[in-house]
């Protein structure tokens, strides 16, 4: 066996979701995947990562075990069970069992320098009746054995998942040639998670295999990282686009300007000669394009298939930064109905003249916005003719977690699950990303502080990058805590 290729065979009982693996780690369709037995009929080895200095790392799609308690009642009998078991004759029809779990046996024996034996975390270890005689039969093989726990449902809170692997170490403690026990889901698994797997590969390897292992590492590891740098260019240049855009329109009535900002998120009646409508519309157009647009650019970049739903700008809270003259005469009296009214709009004019949300500001509501002074020194501070409207900080703070909770799902979307789909996000994951994000707020904010005065969108996303892989590396070590990606 040459020093410079290493393979992994990938074994299971039957239907245990092997190829769907397969096709998560190899980022393209493989194999046949259907819900049955023995979908999987032939042994076929795939490239999963290789070097300019000749090394490579193949991944061997096994047929699964099927009947094993039969096949360690038999095995029992042999003094030399596994030279006897591949020397049989089985008939491929008749005994498809057996067959197929012959063609299993014989791969690992004569290919795998590690098994990777693939098991359902769902259900409970005690009640695999598989469990024993396979490992029986993958104990006389005698390869290192690293145990990958499938199906194991969301990502849940690190302790959460922890007690679980553990009952599955506990359990799988008594058998030698098992060496570790990860998990690795084909459905929800993230990149992170496959750097472990392999450097867990790499120290059950004898020593001269080490130096070519230590270079099939770096390569998948560098890979990986090259689609989360590419990832969080995504990110930043979507919020970016999003802090840079503006619209300006001609002088208007601030008591207009908020009757224009709730026919955008879909309040109040139409008016079909309206420039302030249409702007505001414009503003919310742009952005869901460029959200959609960003979102299948990282499905690409994750060798995922699909595209961004049509529902995902109804899941963006709308949020618009007004700036606009204020009539001092009216300045109290719409005060007034703003505290009164409008539940859920805030109000805070420290930071960009008059800031209007929906849903989600940080500012509270200022009972009559302080009279007819604040309406003067807005204009006075803005010498503003006309109105200028753009997406707030509160917003596009929201916008950074959103992206983040976005980038999250497609790192942890495996390919075997078929085209990508929007679906909820673990409970947990919307407030985990929120706080890190809140942590992350001065420097945030810095990024696109100068929009004001002319800061491009391409300088926002430069300094942007940064910080939001930071705060992106933050959480992957938080859901992963120890991990080496």
């Amino acid at each position: 066996m040459s020093e410079r290729r290493i393979s992994l065979s990938l074994i299971s009982h039957t239907n245990a979701g092997k190829t769907t693996l397969a096709r998560t780690l190899l980022g393209c369709d493989v194999g046949d995947v259907r819900d049955a037995p023995h979908v999987t009929v032939d042994v076929s080895a795939y490239t999963l990562i290789a070097t300019p200095e000749g090394d490579e790392l193949t991944l061997w799609d096994t047929p699964g075990f099927g009947d094993s308690a039969r096949l360690a009642k038999r095995l029992r009998q042999q003094g030399n069970p596994i030279g006897w078991f591949v020397g049989q004759v089985w008939d491929r029809f008749r005994d498809r069992s057996m067959w197929f779990t012959q063609q299993a046996v014989t791969n690992v024996r004569d290919q795998a320098d590690v098994v990777l034996y693939l098991v359902n975390a769902a259900e409970e270890p005690a009640d695999a009746g598989y469990l024993e005689p396979e490992l029986a039969v993958l104990e006389w093989i005698g390869k290192p054995v690293v145990v990958l726990l499938n199906q194991t449902g969301r990502s849940r809170p690190h302790a959460e998942e922890a007690a679980e692997h553990e009952r599955w170490r506990s359990m799988l403690s008594g058998y030698q040639v098992v060496r570790a026990v990860l998990p690795l889901d084909a459905f929800a698994r993230c990149w992170v998670q496959e750097i472990t797997l392999l450097h867990e590969v790499a120290r059950l390897l004898p020593g001269e295999r080490a130096p070519a292992c230590a270079r099939l590492v770096g390569a998948w590891q560098a890979r990986r990282e090259a689609q989360f740098e590419a990832s969080m260019g995504v990110l930043a240049q979507s919020l970016a686009r999003a802090a840079a855009d503006v619209e300006t329109l001609p002088e208007t009535r601030l008591t207009g300007v908020l009757r224009d900002l709730g026919r955008a998120v879909g309040v109040g009646r139409e008016d079909g000669n309206d420039e302030k409508r249409r702007a505001l519309q414009a503003l919310g157009s742009r952005l869901d394009t460029d959200l959609q647009a960003s979102l299948d650019r990282l499905i690409e970049i994750y060798e995922l298939e699909g595209h961004a739903s049509e529902e995902l700008p109804r899941r963006i809270a709308l949020t618009v930064s007004v700036e606009a003259p204020v009539d001092e005469r009216k300045a109290a009296l719409m005060g007034g109905a703003l505290s009164g009214a409008l539940t859920g709009l805030g109000v805070d004019i420290a930071h960009a003249g008059l800031t209007l949300g929906a849903g989600m500001l940080t500012g509270a509501v200022v009972g009559a916005l302080g009279g007819a002074g604040i309406a003067r020194g807005v204009n006075i501070a803005r010498g503003r003719r006309g109105t200028t409207l753009r997406w707030d900080d509160a917003f596009l703070s929201e916008l950074v977690v959103t992206l983040l909770l976005r980038y999250l799902a497609v790192a942890h979307y495996g390919r075997g699950r078929g085209e990508w789909r929007e679906t909820e996000y673990p409970a947990f994951w919307p407030p985990m990303v929120a706080q890190a994000v809140t942590s992350a707020s001065a420097p945030l904010l810095a990024t696109w502080s100068g929009r004001e005065t002319g800061l491009d969108a391409s300088a926002i996303a430069s300094s942007a990058a940064p910080v939001i892989a930071g705060i992106a590396r933050r959480l992957l070590d938080e859901l992963y805590p120890g991990s080496p990606g």
